[in-house]
């Protein structure tokens, strides 16, 4: 484990918060898990670190992997300005991850609360969520209430959105 990651684990530990780990090769992306076969419990989430036109608003917005979000009409129901996949840079400053590395975990390093967290409704059913734990060659597989429990100590608190899909 990386020291980022001991760190997660440390945080995980002290709420009482037991994941299931898997090791696998890098995944930088939802369908490379698919490409290879890659079995593993709990619903695959495609996270979208996003920022509007402004660069002034930061979000993370969670859905199923096997989803296409309509960026375009989430801005305007969300009455936002053009909202886009934040760059590089940004993703490092807000949430200390590389691209492909994004998770709801990732939220622990917004230390000043800048990032927005959004839940797609489509995911409230589902009771265990794979997550990236700072690096993609691994998931650890989480239950639903307990990222909730890991969210509120990092001081976020989730927007539920009906996130629209193409």
């Amino acid at each position: 484990m990386t020291p980022e990651q001991l760190q997660l684990k440390t945080v995980l530990d002290t709420l009482n918060i037991s994941f299931k780990s898997y090791e696998h090769p890098p995944l930088p992306t939802c369908t490379d898990a698919q490409k290879i076969g890659l079995k593993r419990s709990g619903v695959q989430i495609k996270n979208l670190f996003l920022r509007d036109n402004r660069g002034k608003k930061h979000i993370l917005c969670l859905t199923r992997a096997d989803l296409k979000v309509d960026l375009k009409a989430l801005s305007t129901q969300q009455k936002l300005s053009r909202l886009g996949l934040a760059s590089t840079e940004r993703l490092d400053k807000y949430l200390g991850v590389k691209p492909g590395c994004v998770s709801a975990l990732a939220l622990m390093n917004d230390d000043n609360k800048a990032v927005e967290l959004w839940l797609d409704s489509g995911l409230l059913n589902e009771l265990e969520w794979q997550c990236h734990p700072f690096e993609n060659d691994k998931t650890w597989v989480l239950q639903q209430h307990d990222l909730y429990t890991f969210w509120r100590q990092t001081g976020h608190y989730p927007r539920i959105v009906d996130i629209p899909c193409l």
